[in-house]
């Protein structure tokens, strides 16, 4: 079931998976953010480039928190997220390369840096 979405009014979007798994964008961190029962477990880096187009450059996960498929969770929500607001996505990040090589994100604008990041890294 693709996740829920929900627009808070303080610079974040909210997308939900369920009760206990939130993907959120922090624009102030740069950075989507998952909490699973409200605590941090990880979280994927963007920035602006001059062109617009999100750069995503690093993907992480607590390691109390690994092995449970957050990292695909968060940057499936981020991915959905970016292409509701219609913004590019650039992933220099192996783990965010790796998901768009293998998923398709309907709606979702991809320009792929050259070279690619290693998606084997991901």
């Amino acid at each position: 079931m693709p996740p829920a979405y929900v627009e808070d009014h303080d610079e974040r979007t909210t997308v939900t998976d369920n009760d206990h798994t939130t993907v959120t964008r922090n624009d102030e961190a740069g950075r989507y953010e998952i909490h699973v029962d409200g605590e941090l477990a990880g979280f994927s880096e963007f920035s602006t480039d001059p062109k617009g187009r999100l750069r995503f450059t690093h993907t992480q996960t607590d390691p109390a928190f690994r092995g449970q498929g957050l990292g695909g969770t968060l940057v499936a929500g981020a991915m959905a997220d970016v292409a509701r607001s219609g913004e590019t996505v650039r992933p220099y990040c192996p783990f965010v390369a790796k998901y768009l090589s293998e998923n398709d994100v309907e709606g979702l604008t991809v320009d792929w840096p050259t070279p690619r990041p290693d998606a084997s890294e991901g």
